[in-house]
């Protein structure tokens, strides 16, 4: 199951719960009952090796261009 970070709009307190991607997101601070907010984070992505660029993948000769 993924886990979900929350932050509340009212008193700032920060946790981290582990939710079914199903289920309903919280609404309610545990700490002051303020409103909660998700807070999303970057991405853990890395693209790494050849072939991202156009020029990678292929070879001069057989690039089809003609000059």
């Amino acid at each position: 199951m993924p886990k979900y970070s929350y932050a509340c709009t009212v008193c700032d307190h920060r946790f981290e719960t582990v939710q079914s991607i199903h289920a309903a997101s919280l609404t309610e601070c545990p700490e002051c009952h303020g409103a909660l907010r998700k807070v999303f984070g970057n991405v853990g992505v890395t693209f790494k090796g050849s072939g991202f660029y156009r020029t990678d993948s292929r070879s001069t000769a057989s690039s089809g261009a003609s000059d």
